[in-house]
């Protein structure tokens, strides 16, 4: 199972690659699961690349909104891409030995696409804010600039921070077993291997944690706070329940996604149990990209017409 260099001037023992054990504590399940997985992952391909496409080739889905929305999407598929097919070989092959590097690259792309989707969710809540709040100014504070700066700090602010946290991470001494009680290479479960003392180390993710997920998160409320109570001042009742519309599906997946993430990186790590941060890990890398898209098209009316006149102008 453990495979390692050992120099024989030093006697320091190198990690070579861990063993992700993934689900191997289910191996009458390995077909099942992988057959499962692998449908999860083309819906969450297909879904999140027809509202890409939608968006960009519909007229009436050329407002900063659905920019945002196609953005978000496009960082879904990146997002899953980098756990699920991993997973999905993991299963075909029964084996989970992934190198010492590859380990270091999956974390840090999960952790550099999970950080964006956390600014890139508070840039949309910022958006509903604005159109909602401040209707008169939209369009000349959400102009197309300033859409494209918003989603460019989303991608680019948090690259420095991740691979610092990477190097940090992967910098430690790994003496102990190489076996990773996880379906891919999670902070939590690799930190748990590290040995020595490794309290700098989580302060440090307590740190970036809180930058990137807390943070965003607090902005987000704020935002709804005053979009909540704009909504409410509304004399119409159809005009708060067209202003609620917009904004629930959004509300939704920042629910689950800073729920899911808030419990896994800022969980104290003797409290982290192995099975629950697993399953916990599921649902924010595969379910709830399979249900963002779902969430979005079936509580949004233009994505919806979208999706009808593409569809009529294909079969016919």
């Amino acid at each position: 199972m453990e495979n390692r260099l050992k120099t024989g001037i030093s006697n320091v023992t190198t990690l070579v690659e861990f063993v992700l054990l993934g689900f191997s504590d289910i191996p009458n399940l390995h077909w099942t699961l992988f057959g499962i997985f692998l449908v999860i992952y083309l819906t969450i391909l297909m879904c999140n690349s027809i509202i890409i496409l939608v968006t960009r080739i519909d007229s009436a889905l050329q407002t900063p909104m659905y920019f945002f929305l196609g953005n978000l999407s496009f960082l879904e598929i990146c997002y899953v891409t980098v756990t699920i097919p991993r997973m999905l070989m993991d299963l075909l092959t029964q084996k989970g030995n992934i190198s010492f590097f590859a380990c270091a690259a999956q974390m840090c792309f999960v952790l550099m696409f999970g950080g964006s989707e956390c600014l890139l969710l508070t840039v949309m809540a910022y958006d509903r804010y604005v159109a909602i709040c401040n209707p008169l100014h939209y369009p000349l504070i959400m102009n197309h600039k300033v859409c494209v700066q918003l989603v460019t700090v989303s991608w680019i602010s948090v690259f420095p921070f991740v691979i610092g946290q990477t190097c940090q991470i992967f910098s430690l001494p790994f003496c102990g077993s190489n076996t990773i009680n996880h379906f891919f290479c999670d902070l939590p479960p690799v930190l748990q291997l590290a040995c020595g003392d490794t309290f700098v180390n989580e302060i440090a993710v307590y740190v970036v944690a809180v930058i990137f997920v807390m943070a965003p998160f607090l902005l987000i409320v704020v935002s709804y706070g005053k979009i909540i109570s704009s909504i409410l001042k509304l004399s119409s009742a159809k005009g708060r329940a067209k202003a609620f519309s917009t904004c629930s599906s959004h509300l939704i997946v920042v629910v689950l996604f800073y729920g899911t993430a808030t419990i896994t990186y800022l969980q104290p790590k003797p409290n982290q149990s192995e099975g629950v941060g697993k399953l916990i890990s599921l649902f924010y890398t595969v379910l709830i990209p399979t249900l963002n898209p779902i969430i979005y098209t079936l509580r949004n009316k233009d994505i919806t017409v979208a999706l009808r006149k593409l569809l009529t102008k294909i079969l016919i």
